[in-house]
């Protein structure tokens, strides 16, 4: 690799670096101030010699007014070899060292009549002596509902595609398609939300596009949530919608564990685990062989929003 590409990647990923750290302050700040309360952030580093390096920052509350648990968190790690799931898709990888930098986010709202939130967006880079570093970035948002309703799945998705609008219309249908078939429980034939938009191993218009497209995702999610849980944060609940929250958050754990490719990568690259499983809901619940009574609340949300459907 000649010093001007050498340049040219250090560059790089020094923007993603700078916008992912002002990012992850940005929405802390947001959803602390409707929370009422502060995130705790909680910095750290990889030991010297380990096997990845690095290190990043977790911005965490728990037991909040509004949310009961919620965690951002910004990584920048690099290592040897990819982890096989990083090189799953692509073989020819596999051996690389890499550096992989990115936001993610969990919401867990205490109100079951507020979505569970997901967002995530990154950038990984793989590197070998003498050849050109090969990038390309992924992310998206998803919105997870206990109890649905088609106005806020209308909306989620309405943000989603303006802002990929302007980098081909063609975009929100593939990556809406892409996010269904993503975060769908194969062992449950359930689909783990309503969707929204989900990409990964992105380069095709060369860097600055990409990145410029990351960004606008990454910039539009204080937007398509913050109505939502906005209008339905008053919503009365008592224990049995609560019960029934629990028990869907142990959905949200079947996915995360055992399809959710963030958490293999960092728990295959040794990544800190504190921070890997951030995303996990502080209570959830499962139940033998259990299904909603017909025409009840619970049940619509089966019957209407954990399919794959056009909500534009």
């Amino acid at each position: 690799m000649s010093e001007t590409n050498q340049h040219d990647a250090a560059h790089d990923i020094a923007a993603v670096r700078q916008y992912l750290t002002g990012l992850q302050t940005r929405i802390a700040d947001a959803l602390g101030a409707f929370d009422g309360s502060s995130f705790a952030t909680d910095a750290w580093t990889r030991e010297p010699g380990a096997h990845l390096r690095g290190g990043g920052v977790t911005r965490i509350l728990e037991g909040g007014e509004f949310f009961e648990r919620g965690g951002i968190g910004f990584s920048d790690v690099a290592g040897d070899a990819l982890p096989p799931s990083a090189s799953a898709a692509r073989p020819q990888l596999a051996g690389r060292g890499f550096e992989a930098l990115g936001v993610s986010l969990v919401m867990h709202p205490r109100n079951p009549h507020c979505p569970t939130v997901h967002m995530n967006v990154r950038m990984l880079t793989a590197v070998k002596p003498g050849e050109e570093p090969i990038f390309w970035l992924g992310g998206g948002m998803d919105l997870t509902p206990i109890y649905g309703y088609e106005d806020d799945a209308r909306h989620f998705h309405r943000v989603c595609r303006d802002a990929l609008d302007p980098f081909g219309v063609e975009l929100y249908p593939r990556f809406k398609t892409w996010c269904d078939e993503y975060f769908y429980l194969k062992h449950r034939d359930e689909q783990r939300g309503i969707g929204g938009i989900f990409f990964d191993d992105f380069s095709e218009p060369g860097f600055e596009r990409s990145f410029a497209m990351m960004r606008r995702v990454g910039d539009a999610f204080l937007e398509a949530y913050l109505p939502i849980i906005d209008k339905r944060r008053d919503t009365p609940y008592g224990e049995h919608e609560r019960a029934f929250q629990a028990y869907r958050r142990g959905r949200y754990v079947e996915f995360n564990l055992v399809f959710d490719r963030g958490t293999h990568f960092g728990l295959q690259s040794g990544g800190r685990t504190e921070s890997i499983l951030m995303s996990m809901p502080p209570v959830a619940n499962w139940r033998y062989d259990w299904a909603p009574e017909p025409g009840t609340p619970e049940a619509r949300l089966y019957s209407d929003f954990l399919v794959r459907r056009q909500w534009l």
